[in-house]
C-alpha cells in the first residue's frame, strides 16, 4: 500500500470505511521485507497457493501464503538464538520469554516484564506472521525486521543489554561461532546475529487456518455461526482495517476515530503512538492495525492490554472506530469467526 493511502486512512468516516476494504485488499500485496545477509530466498514461495475460487478472489481477507524457501541452517540458527537468554543483560531472558512460541506467539500478560522484573507499556504482539507486516512495533519505528530484532536488545525495561555486551557472551561458545562461521562469511557479528534471528521470524506463517480453507473452497470448514460472523465482521466495516493475508498489519490507523479511546486515562507516552516516531501532531494515537491472525489465543488486547477479552476488544473497537454500539449476537458471531484464523505451524495447530 502507498504511503498516501496509509496516512489517508484516519481520516476516511464511517460509510467511507466500510465501503473501502476492497480498495485497500486491492492495493495490498505481500511484499516481504528486504532479504537476509547473503541472498536467502526469503520472498520465494515454497509451493504455489491453490487457487480460489471465483467468487472469493475479492473477498476483503486473503489465505496466508505458503512458508517462503528459507535456508534451514539459518533458520535453524535464529530458532536457537530465539531461545537463548544470553542476549539479555542478567541472562534471565530471551525473545521466547515474551513471545510465546506455544501460546500464539505471545506471553498473555497486559505489559511483557524485562531483566530485574521492569514493567514495559505495550502489549507484546504475536511474533506469527510478522514478515507480512508493513513495519515492526506497535509504533511502526522498525522498517525491517532486522532493525527489529535491536530494539529488545537494547530497550532498557526488556534485555537492558546491547550488541558488545551480546556478542562478548556468545562468542564465549565455540559451538555458536562455528555455527556462524559456516552460515555466514562475517562469522558472528551484531548483522548476522539479527539476520539469523530475523530469518527465523520470516518462517513463522501459520497457514492453513479453518478460515484459510474456506476462502479456498471448502463451505463445510466453518460452521452456520462462523460464516455469519465473517459477514457481520465486513458488514460492520471491521475489514476496512483488518484485510489481507494477515488480517491486519498492513496499515496505520488512528485508535479513536469515532469518539478518543483516551478520554479519562491516565497520559503514557506510549499510548502516543506514531507521533513518538514522526514528532507530527496527526500521528497522536496512530499506531499498527494489529493482525488478528491467532487472535484467539492472545488475549489481552490492544498496544496496553486493557480489553481482557476478545468480546471486549470487539465491543470496544465497534465503539471507538466505527462508532457503532454492537450487539450481543454482532460480538458472539464476529468473535466465532475470528477463532477460525488460528492456524497451524509445524504441523499442528497453534493452542
Amino acid at each position: 500500500m502507498t504511503s498516501g493511502a496509509v496516512r489517508a486512512i484516519p481520516q476516511l468516516g464511517r460509510a467511507a470505511l466500510a465501503a473501502a476494504a476492497l480498495g485497500l485488499v486491492a492495493a495490498w500485496v505481500w511484499a516481504p521485507d528486504p532479504a537476509p545477509l547473503d541472498g536467502d530466498a526469503a520472498g520465494t514461495l515454497a509451493t504455489p497457493a491453490p487457487a480460489m475460487p471465483a467468487r472469493l478472489q475479492q473477498e476483503p481477507l486473503q489465505p496466508l501464503p505458503a512458508p517462503p524457501v528459507l535456508d534451514a541452517g539459518k533458520v535453524a540458527l535464529g530458532e536457537a538464538l530465539f531461545a537463548d537468554r544470553r542476549l539479555s543483560d542478567d541472562d534471565s531472558l530471551a525473545c521466547a520469554g515474551c513471545h510465546d512460541l506455544a501460546h500464539g506467539g505471545a506471553d498473555r500478560t497486559a505489559v511483557s516484564r524485562g531483566v530485574r522484573g521492569a514493567a514495559g507499556q505495550m502489549n507484546a504482539p504475536s511474533v506469527f506472521n510478522v514478515s507480512l507486516h508493513l513495519a515492526w512495533f506497535w509504533d511502526g519505528r522498525a522498517a525491517t525486521l532486522e532493525q527489529q530484532v535491536a530494539g529488545p536488545v537494547h530497550n532498557p525495561v526488556e534485555m537492558a543489554s546491547n550488541w558488545a555486551q551480546v556478542l562478548g557472551k556468545l562468542r564465549q561458545d565455540g559451538a555458536l561461532v562455528a555455527r556462524f562461521a559456516s552460515h555466514y562469511p562475517q562469522g558472528l557479528t551484531a548483522d548476522t546475529v539479527a539476520d539469523a534471528l530475523a530469518t527465523f521470524e520470516r518462517s513463522l506463517i501459520t497457514p492453513d487456518a479453518r478460515f484459510d480453507r474456506y476462502l479456498r473452497g471448502a463451505a463445510d470448514a466453518l460452521s452456520a455461526d462462523e460464516i455469519e460472523g465473517y459477514e457481520r465482521f465486513k458488514r460492520n466495516g471491521c475489514a476496512s482495517c483488518h484485510n489481507g493475508a494477515a488480517v491486519g498489519g498492513n496499515m496505520f490507523q488512528r485508535f479513536g476515530v469515532v469518539g478518543s479511546f483516551f478520554d479519562g486515562r491516565v497520559a503514557r507516552t506510549a499510548d502516543l503512538g506514531r507521533l513518538n516516531v514522526t514528532g507530527r501532531e496527526e500521528d497522536r494515537h496512530v499506531f499498527k492495525v494489529p493482525s488478528l491472525r491467532n487472535v484467539a489465543l492472545t488475549a489481552p488486547y490492544f498496544h496496553d492490554g486493557s480489553a481482557t477479552t476478545l468480546e471486549q476488544a470487539v465491543r470496544l473497537m465497534g465503539r471507538h472506530q466505527i462508532g457503532r454500539e454492537l450487539t450481543d449476537d454482532d460480538v458472539r458471531l464476529i468473535v466465532a469467526f475470528l477463532h477460525t484464523l488460528t492456524g497451524r505451524w509445524k504441523g499442528h495447530e497453534l493452542k
